[in-house]
This record gives structure tokens, C-alpha cells and sequence, in this order.
């Protein structure tokens, strides 16, 4: 059994848990809770990860992935999945696609740490602010490719993202700014994967 260090608020996480489900081996995975924080590393965790992050697997033999795509690509190449596909021209789209929802998640992060400073930096705020709305312009632009794409990683990274958004900014009405984006969410938040990792205080 494998050992994953997860949070439930975590969509780096989510991620991982999502492509899991959709592989069919989210059986070979044991959760471990960790609390992972900027400020204060986890001793435990960084026994693992010398980084203190989640997600964080340790393999079967002891040794230990770190990276949300890296452990992807290793669940993915367990079962030979279709997560990342081999043939040129999809593969650099889907890794295209990925990198930019995974650096959305980025900022979506770093950018609730500066909200809840005691003097967030208001030049910092706006020009992730900016980020936001230029990265789902962007996907909204790109929308009539992705839509004929399955399940691979950049589908989960940007559905895994725009949950988050709903977590954690619904006061942005992405939705309503963006509704193409939203038209495709629906269908992939209903998505059993996506329901058992709705992301949840506690």
C-alpha cells in the first residue's frame, strides 16, 4: 500500500486524488492527513518531502514522489493510462494546458496568503487579480479544443482549479464572467471523481 499525504483543502491534492479515481487505483492509496504549512513545517511530513508539501507520496519500497504531475505520471504508468498522451502534437497541448492551470493554482494560493496579511501589499493583489482574469480568458479562448479532449491532465488540473475558485473565491462570479468555462465545469464536477474530493474545512 502506498502512503499519501493529503489535505482536503488542498487542489494540488484534489488532483491527485482525481486522476486516482479515474485510473482505478485509488484502492492502492493510504491517506494519511497532514497538515502542511508556510510557516510551521511539519517534522513528520519532511521525513518524506524534505520541503514540507503536499502532496506527497511514499511508495511501496519507502522511497517518496513529490510534486502533484510527477505522482500523476507515476499512477498514470502503473496502469498505462491515458493521462499523458505519447503522440507529439496532443502531448505538448495537454502539458500546455496543464501548466497553466497548475500555475493558476499557484496563484490562487499565494494570492488568498496575501489577502489574509495584516497589510497585504495591494499592488500584489491586483496584479494576481490580473493573472486570474487573463489565465480563464485565455482557457475560455481555448475552450472549442479542450472540449474534445477526455479525461488527462490538463482537463483534471483545470477542473481541479476552477473547484477551487468555487472554494475558495466565489466572490470573483467566475461563473457568470466566464459561463463557457462554467458550461463545461458542470459537466465535470458531477463527475464521480470530482464529487467524493469536493474540498471541505476540517
Amino acid at each position: 500500500m502506498m502512503k499519501l499525504h493529503w489535505s482536503p483543502r488542498s487542489p494540488f491534492v484534489r488532483k491527485v486524488l482525481v486522476c486516482a479515481q479515474e485510473l482505478g487505483v485509488q484502492d492502492r492509496l493510504s491517506l494519511v492527513r497532514t497538515v502542511a504549512s508556510a510557516r510551521d513545517p511539519h517534522a513528520g511530513l519532511m521525513l518524506d518531502n524534505p520541503l514540507s508539501k503536499i502532496p506527497t507520496l511514499v511508495l511501496e519500497d519507502g522511497s517518496s514522489l513529490m510534486d502533484s504531475v510527477v505522482i500523476c505520471e507515476y499512477l498514470n504508468d502503473l496502469v498505462q493510462g491515458p493521462m499523458f498522451p505519447k503522440e507529439p502534437e496532443q502531448k505538448w497541448k495537454v502539458l500546455r494546458w496543464h501548466a497553466l492551470a497548475n500555475g493558476l493554482m499557484d496563484v490562487l494560493i499565494l494570492w488568498r496568503h496575501e489577502r489574509e496579511r495584516t497589510h497585504p501589499d495591494n499592488q500584489l493583489l491586483a496584479a494576481y487579480d490580473q493573472k486570474f482574469r487573463a489565465s480563464l480568458a485565455f482557457f475560455s479562448a481555448e475552450l472549442p479544443a479542450l472540449s474534445l479532449q477526455g479525461v488527462n491532465m490538463a482537463t483534471i488540473a483545470l477542473a481541479c482549479t476552477l473547484g477551487y475558485l468555487d472554494y475558495r473565491y466565489v466572490y470573483t462570479a467566475w461563473r457568470e464572467r466566464y459561463p463557457a468555462l462554467a458550461q463545461w465545469f458542470m459537466a465535470w464536477e458531477e463527475r464521480p471523481s470530482m464529487v467524493s474530493t469536493r474540498a471541505m474545512d476540517g
